[in-house]
């Protein structure tokens, strides 16, 4: 993604000077890309495992691991206290202490609690385990933000059309977590995905709630879910620009937006897309990287307390690098809001 958007989220990556914890050190795409994170200078890099056995496996594949901290559950005093802490989070739901012990044996699970313990900002996890164990480790570690309900995800997409969102870039949500979402769900994804893209793109979100129809155009159960859906996200965050139904074309071309849509401070000039499903936001996301040449960065999780991202098993060293980037930053966001 070489993009002034991309340069932009590095920069103030560097600035922000965040911890990242990349969990999965036996990976040595991991590694390269804690190098090169490192080199950038656009996070704190933190590996989690046995120090002797991560340098020997670096010195082997040729990577400098100067200035990455590493920790070593085995050896970390605070272990105890994480086993402890999903133990009590968990047992009313059958989890004993011995099983707790156990999950946080995994890179991805005990990675999770050292963001919940304030020791790492954020992390990047995704290259050796499935989704499910990153999504479920950051629930049982950091857990949902304040007021959310909804674990959701978006993507990152650089497009090739410079006049779409900002410099070509825009948000796409739901692209990896919920498969049919309820109206109350896909509020809450409307509302995450611009949230993130005032702190990814550094602009006001105008977000889009997709459908076929464009302002009662057509009607079905499915419209109707999306026009429920754009008035709630509306009711709960009256000072974002949200607005639908709107068909991908009123979305984002201004004269179409204006023969479809009418008056809106989001028709024609949307920066954030919402999908009424996953199947639909999955299969736009791939078509728009392979079909239309774009860059897609993510899926990336929303609804948390701390930022947690996912990475595909089919990953590239660059895509952790960016991946780690983006993550500081939305840690950097999160710190000023609450501040």
């Amino acid at each position: 993604m070489g993009s002034l958007v991309l340069e932009k989220i590095t920069a103030r990556a560097i600035q922000a000077t965040k911890r990242i914890v990349l969990p999965e050190s036996q990976d040595i795409r991991v590694l390269q890309a804690a190098q090169e994170i490192t080199r950038l200078g656009y996070a704190h890099v933190i590996l989690l495992g046995s120090r002797q056995k991560i340098e020997a496996n670096a010195v082997e594949h040729g990577v400098c691991l100067a200035g990455v901290e590493v920790i070593n559950p085995a050896e970390d005093p605070a272990t105890e206290t994480y086993i402890e802490r999903l133990f009590q989070l968990r047992k009313a739901k059958g989890l004993t202490r011995e099983r707790a012990a156990d999950l946080l044996k995994a890179p991805v699970y005990y990675g999770g609690q050292v963001v919940a313990d304030g020791r790492a900002d954020g992390m990047v996890a995704g290259s050796m385990c499935p989704t499910a164990d990153t999504i479920r480790s950051s629930l049982w570690s950091v857990g949902t933000a304040e007021g959310c309900r909804t674990v959701s995800s978006c993507s990152l997409m650089q497009t090739i059309v410079p006049e779409i969102g900002v410099d070509g870039a825009i948000i796409f949500a739901d692209t990896g977590v919920v498969p049919e979402p309820t109206v109350e769900q896909l509020s809450d994804i409307a509302i995450h995905a611009g949230e993130c893209c005032r702190a990814l793109l550094d602009t006001e979100p105008r977000v889009a709630m997709l459908s076929f129809s464009t302002k009662g155009s057509a009607h079905s159960p499915s419209v109707q879910a999306v026009i429920d859906a754009t008035k709630l996200a509306q009711t709960k965050r009256p000072d974002m620009k949200i607005d639908g139904e709107l068909q991908l074309d009123a979305a984002v071309i201004p004269e179409i937006a204006k023969a479809k849509a009418g008056a809106s401070d989001v028709a024609g000039k949307a920066n954030v897309l919402v999908f009424p499903s996953l199947s639909v936001g999955n299969i736009c996301y791939k078509i728009v990287e392979r079909l239309g040449k774009a860059t897609a960065l993510g899926p990336l999780l929303l609804g948390l307390a701390k930022p947690i991202n996912d990475l595909s098993r089919g990953c590239s060293a660059e895509d952790i690098v960016l991946i780690a980037a983006i993550t500081a930053v939305q840690a950097d966001a999160l710190d000023k809001v609450q501040s």
